[in-house]
C-alpha cells in the first residue's frame, strides 16, 4: 500500500516568536497540532479565546477545521465551543481556539502560578479548584485541511423519497 495523499501549499504567517508551525506526528494522520502561543486560564462555566499565534493563507476552495483533541476530551471537561471550527480561506487573521471548560463551580479554591517565565512575574492567584489552566506550549486542539465545494442551491417543489424521509433527532432510535 502506498500512501499518495493529495498535498497542497498552506502558507503560515508567526505572529507570535514562540509560535509553533504545525506538523503531522505520524504519516497517516488526518490532523496537526495547534499549540497554545500563551498561558489561559478557564474557570468553570467559563469560556476563552486560546491564541495560536500563527495565521494561515489556506488556497482558495479549501478550509482549516479546527478539531478537539481525543485525550483532551476524555482526561477533562474542556471543550471545543464550536468544533470543528472554520477558518475560511479568505481569512487572514490568527487562528484561535475556543475552549469551554464544562465544569460547574466547586466553591473551594487553590492556588495557580501564572506568568512563569524567565522574563516574567510568578503571580499566584486563587482560583477555583476545577479552573484548568492551559499553559503556553500546550498542544490544544487540532486542525485539518478540507476541500470546500461550492453547491449550486436548486428551488424545487418537491425532493425525492428516501427510506429515512424527514425522520430526524432519534428517529432511528438507540439499541442496536
Amino acid at each position: 500500500m502506498t500512501n499518495e495523499r493529495p498535498v497542497t501549499q498552506v502558507k503560515i504567517k508567526k505572529l507570535h516568536q514562540d509560535a509553533v508551525i504545525p506538523a503531522y506526528a505520524r504519516a497517516m494522520d488526518a490532523g496537526f497540532d495547534l499549540v497554545a502561543v500563551e498561558d489561559t486560564l478557564i474557570a468553570p462555566g467559563q469560556s476563552a479565546k486560546v491564541p495560536t499565534g500563527l495565521a494561515f493563507a489556506l488556497p482558495e476552495g479549501f478550509e482549516l477545521q479546527v478539531r478537539p483533541r481525543s485525550g483532551i476530551s476524555a482526561k477533562t471537561k474542556l471543550r471545543l465551543s464550536n468544533a470543528p471550527g472554520t477558518v475560511d480561506a479568505g481569512y487572514r487573521g490568527e487562528v484561535c481556539v475556543l475552549i469551554d471548560n464544562i465544569r460547574i463551580a466547586s466553591g473551594k479554591s487553590g492556588k495557580v502560578c501564572l506568568g512563569a517565565g524567565e522574563n516574567e512575574v510568578t503571580v499566584e492567584q486563587e482560583v477555583d479548584a476545577h479552573s484548568y489552566l492551559i499553559k503556553k506550549g500546550d498542544r490544544i486542539a487540532q486542525g485539518v485541511i478540507a476541500i470546500v465545494p461550492v453547491a449550486q442551491f436548486e428551488v424545487v417543489d418537491e425532493l425525492d423519497e428516501t427510506e429515512r424521509g424527514a425522520g430526524g433527532f432519534g428517529s432511528s432510535g438507540i439499541k442496536s
